[in-house]
């Protein structure tokens, strides 16, 4: 599927939902892509890219930058504290944020860099062990205690256990955000995007959909 018609479909889905068109953001997830599909995209105008791994992701962009202005990177994949300041100085968001260690790692570094991504709180709205994020039981004092360290927190990210319904968990996270008085909602995939925009998601992360099947079986 072409970048047009995906970012077709957004609009579609936003004026669906009753919403601006532009309301939402959509992150190409370019993880483990060749750099000759990515540099193909750059050229179609797409600037906000998604990866899992500040190293992949540091041994891509700063090359691009010189070629390409304007870029809008974020991390949606595990950080690792001690990846947190090489993270920190090349993603412009970061919506893994799932731990208190962690949190206190990016309000330290904040202050010695004097700059902070954006943040989303990861929710494990599935409660799976396999998976990170903050349990939803967790969240509002967790999004407290992250306020308390002056973390610049936009909002709230999910990723719906592939064997539920997406919405029922889209509903959720919409719900939490709206509680903790959040604007911001990381949700929707390639297969599901446009329900998440139905329940107000305003970033989406798609990747299979973009660039085709990947050099590996990782899901987007």
């Amino acid at each position: 599927m072409s970048l047009q018609e995906i970012k077709t479909r957004i609009t579609a889905a936003e004026a669906a939902a009753g919403r601006p068109a532009g309301s939402v953001t959509l992150i190409a997830v370019s993880k483990v892509q060749p750099n000759a599909r990515v540099a193909a995209v750059l050229d179609e105008g797409q600037r906000c890219f998604g990866e899992n791994r500040v190293q992949e992701a540091m041994g891509k962009w700063p090359d691009f930058a010189q070629s390409y202005n304007g870029l809008d990177l974020h991390l949606i994949g595990p950080l690792q504290t001690n990846k947190a300041r090489q993270a920190m100085e090349l993603f412009n968001a970061i919506h893994t944020l799932d731990r208190p260690k962690l949190a206190k790692s990016l309000a330290r570094l904040a202050q010695e860099l004097g700059k902070c991504p954006d943040l989303f709180i990861q929710v494990n709205t599935g409660a799976e062990p396999q998976k990170a994020g903050i349990l939803p039981a967790e969240a509002d004092g967790f999004v407290a205690e992250c306020r308390a360290l002056d973390l610049p927190i936009k909002g709230l990210m999910c990723i719906p256990p592939v064997s539920e319904v997406a919405t029922d968990h889209f509903t959720q996270l919409s719900e939490m955000a709206a509680r903790n008085g959040l604007q911001g909602l990381s949700m929707g995939m390639s297969g599901d995007f446009e329900t998440a925009i139905a329940h107000g998601a305003t970033h989406v992360r798609v990747g299979s959909a973009i660039f085709g099947a990947r050099a590996y079986g990782q899901e987007s």
